[in-house]
């Protein structure tokens, strides 16, 4: 149940059941079975037909919406996407994140900082949630390129979105939605001035991605170069916290 406070004791309930399919995708997967069934009961064209509705398949496979248990505590950061944290680099951040005159000097500065990158492929989860909790002080959106967004200069040429958070405490937090080869629309489900809780859905991008986060000054990552995180429940990082962690593949 949506909102059922669980722990690591046991409390709450958990069982498996099928996602439920974003609003934002069930027009694309009708549209998709409309099409695979003229085919198929109208033309009878099933060489076409068939692979069209495995197609539709996939579309609403990937506008699923599936319930994430949200980790709870002042000091932890939520991944924000699904997918493979393909670059960890120390960063300026970007202009449309940085402090801001206009906005009461809110902003991540001009300092480096540590930069997680999340790539999403077309077979991960696309909606993506807050950090952290608090109120949405900026989004700005730059229309650009499209890119491989796996590439490190995707974070300053491919269309993208700029998203910063800020916590009760002063604390700012910086994300980055940035659009792939295939994805053409970043779609924002907040707007500034709307308070958020850690987790919560905040967009999506459509069809292959990825999301850059700016740590706060003196915070490093609890994840890994190549590890799998998930929206909503991998723990990047507790605020204020460093130190080397390494892993070994295998």
């Amino acid at each position: 149940m949506a909102g059922e406070l669980r722990d690591n004791r046991g409390r709450g309930d958990a069982e498996w059941g099928l996602p439920p399919i974003h609003p934002e995708g069930r027009k694309f997967g009708m549209i998709a079975a409309g099409v695979a069934l003229a085919f198929l009961l109208i033309f009878d064209w099933d060489w076409l037909g068939w692979p069209l509705l495995l197609l539709s398949v996939g579309v609403f496979a990937f506008f699923r919406d599936p319930e994430r248990v949200v980790p709870q505590g002042e000091r932890l950061m939520v991944s924000p996407a699904d997918g493979l944290v393909s670059l960890i680099a120390q960063v300026v951040p970007p202009p449309e994140l940085q402090n801001s005159s206009e906005d009461t000097g809110r902003g991540l500065g001009k300092d480096p900082v540590t930069r997680i990158s999340i790539f999403m492929s077309v077979f991960d989860v696309h909606i993506n949630r807050s950090p952290i909790p608090g109120t949405i002080r900026r989004i700005v959106y730059i229309p650009g390129a499209f890119m491989n967004a796996d590439l490190d200069k995707a974070s300053e040429e491919n269309e993208r979105q700029h998203v910063l958070v800020e916590r009760g405490d002063g604390t700012t937090v910086g994300f980055t939605q940035i659009a792939g080869l295939i994805a053409r629309r970043i779609v924002p489900f907040v707007k500034p001035g709307d308070t958020v809780a850690a987790g919560q859905r905040v967009g999506l991008i459509r069809f292959g991605s990825r999301v850059d986060v700016y740590l706060p000054a003196g915070t490093e990552p609890k994840v890994l170069l190549g590890q799998r995180v998930i929206a909503g429940e991998t723990v990047l990082a507790e605020i204020g916290t460093a130190g080397l962690l390494e892993g070994v593949s295998q």
